[in-house]
C-alpha cells in the first residue's frame, strides 16, 4: 500500500510540474522563430530520411497520398518543395489542379481526384484537394450548401474504400493567426518573387477569416475519422511547422533505414583515339 501510495504522489507530482511547466511557457509566450542554420542542419536529417522512406515504398509497393489543406498563406507549397526536393520525381508526385474545366463540372465531384490516386511504389501529394468543396467552394459560394452537406456525408466514405485499397492516407491542415497572415500577404504586394502568389481570390478571401474558420471546424467535425484523421500543424514559424510537420510524416511511414552501401566508382574507359571535334557550338554568356 505504500509503495502505491508514493507511486500515486509522484504521478501527482508529475503532473503539477507539467502544469506548471505548460503555464510558464504560455506565459512565456510564443517560441522565437527558428535560425535558418539550426533549420537546416535538422532538415538535413530529415531528407535522408525521406530518401530512406523512398527506397523503402519502391521496394515494397507501398501506396502513400498526402493531402495539404489550410489557410491562406499557410505554408502549404513551401512545405511539400521542402519534402520533394531531395527524392525523386517518379516516385513523389505532386498535384496541384487548376480551376475545373466545363466537361470536369459535370462529372461526379470526387471524379478528377481519382485519376491521381497513388499506384504502388509511389507517394502522391496534393496541393489541396477534394476538399476544396469544404473550404474555398463553400465560403466563396462556388457550390450549393446542400453540395457542401454531400459531400461532407460522403468524403469519409471514400476515403474508407481508399485506405481499404491499400493507400496510406494523411491529411494535414496548417493554421497561421491571422496577424502573420495579413503580414505574409503585405510581403507579398511588393516583392516580384512573390507577387504570382497573391491572387485576385486571395484578395477577396482575405476578409472572410471567420467564414473560413466556420467551413473549417464543420470540415473537422465531419471528416476527421480514425481510418483518416486530420492532423493540425501551428504555421505561423514556417521553419518549425516544416520540421514538425516533416518528422510527423517519417513517423506514419513504416519505412526501414537504408542500408549502408559500400560504393566505388569504377574506372574509365581510356578514350580509344575519340578527338573533341571542332564544332560551332554556341555557349551561353557566362556573367557570373
Amino acid at each position: 500500500m505504500a509503495k502505491k501510495k508514493n507511486r500515486h504522489n509522484q504521478d501527482d507530482a508529475e503532473a503539477r510540474a507539467s502544469s506548471s511547466v505548460a503555464g510558464e511557457e504560455a506565459e512565456a509566450g510564443p517560441r522565437p522563430k527558428m535560425k535558418r542554420k539550426e533549420y537546416e542542419r535538422h532538415m538535413r536529417i530529415l531528407h535522408g530520411e525521406l530518401v530512406a522512406m523512398q527506397e523503402w515504398v519502391k521496394d515494397s509497393g507501398a501506396k502513400i497520398c498526402i493531402v495539404f489543406e489550410g489557410r491562406d498563406t499557410a505554408g502549404k507549397g513551401g512545405t511539400i518543395k521542402r519534402i520533394t526536393e531531395r527524392v525523386s520525381p517518379r516516385v513523389f508526385r505532386i498535384v496541384a489542379l487548376p480551376t475545373p474545366t466545363e466537361r470536369e463540372k459535370s462529372q461526379m465531384y470526387v471524379q478528377r481526384y481519382v485519376q491521381h490516386f497513388p499506384a504502388a511504389g509511389e507517394v502522391v501529394i496534393f496541393d489541396r484537394s477534394w476538399y476544396n468543396r469544404a473550404g474555398v467552394e463553400r465560403v466563396m459560394g462556388f457550390c450549393k450548401p446542400e453540395e457542401t452537406e454531400r459531400f461532407l456525408e460522403l468524403a469519409p466514405v471514400w476515403e474508407k474504400a481508399m485506405t481499404d485499397a491499400g493507400i496510406l492516407l494523411l491529411k494535414y491542415w496548417l493554421e497561421v493567426s491571422p496577424e502573420e497572415q495579413t503580414r505574409r500577404l503585405e510581403s507579398r504586394i511588393n516583392d516580384p518573387r512573390k507577387i504570382w502568389k497573391l491572387s485576385p481570390m486571395d484578395l477577396r478571401s482575405y476578409s472572410r477569416w471567420y467564414d473560413y474558420s466556420r467551413a473549417r471546424d464543420a470540415m473537422f467535425a465531419a471528416t476527421d475519422t480514425a481510418w483518416a484523421p486530420w492532423y493540425i500543424a501551428d504555421a505561423d514559424d514556417k521553419k518549425r511547422a516544416r520540421l514538425n510537420i516533416i518528422s510527423h510524416l517519417l513517423g506514419q511511414v513504416p519505412y526501414k533505414p537504408l542500408a549502408h552501401r559500400d560504393i566505388k566508382l569504377p574506372k574509365r574507359r581510356p578514350p580509344g583515339g575519340y578527338q573533341q571535334p571542332d564544332l560551332p557550338l554556341r555557349h551561353i554568356p557566362a556573367p557570373f
